[in-house]
């Protein structure tokens, strides 16, 4: 990649943000009350723009994911420049949780070798600036509670990545 940008673009759950630059995707957002929300949530200096064809690529396995596709988006190269060492390495273990499965904090936090470090890991994905591709929805409190999501919709948009995913431990419908 050569230059900084960002696009907004559309999945099954409304139209997410991602911006880029020389060395990797430096952001992907959840979909907001409105675009112009979306894109304010987006880092400044990432002009609207064209994709280039690694971040076409990109968006086009997130659509795919958020479709109900199995996909991994580990080829996906982030550019997390300025995002606390901690917080990379929960981002490390986070994206090799398969679409449809699920980790605890305290999952996350042993595989850090820090046991006692699941609030520390909640904080960390708490401010997960490329959702989606770090899937941040795949952990779960202890026990399979929700914890929490900071993306506009909630607990409701965590569940709902879930459900796409066929996550077990995503909430069943109720039928009428």
């Amino acid at each position: 990649m050569t230059s900084r940008g960002s696009t907004l673009f559309d999945t099954a759950i409304g139209r997410c943000g991602i911006a880029w630059g020389a060395r990797g995707v430096t952001a992907v957002r959840l979909p907001e009350r409105d675009d112009d929300t979306t894109r304010a949530r987006l880092p400044e200096g990432h002009p609207p723009a064209d994709p280039p064809p690694e971040v076409r690529d990109a968006i086009a396995g997130m659509r795919a994911l958020l479709r109900g596709e199995p996909r991994d988006l580990a080829d996906i190269v982030l550019d997390l420049d300025g995002v606390p060492e901690f917080h990379q390495r929960v981002y490390a273990v986070a994206r090799t949780i398969p679409p449809g499965r699920t980790l605890t904090y305290g999952d996350v936090a042993r595989r850090l070798g820090m046991p006692g470090a699941a609030r520390a890991v909640g904080h960390a994905l708490g401010r997960n600036p490329c959702a989606i591709v770090v899937p941040c929805h795949r952990v779960l409190a202890a026990g399979g509670a929700s914890g929490g999501f900071s993306a506009h919709g909630g607990i409701h948009t965590k569940w709902r990545m879930l459900t796409i995913e066929n996550a077990p431990e995503a909430p069943q419908p109720t039928l009428f």
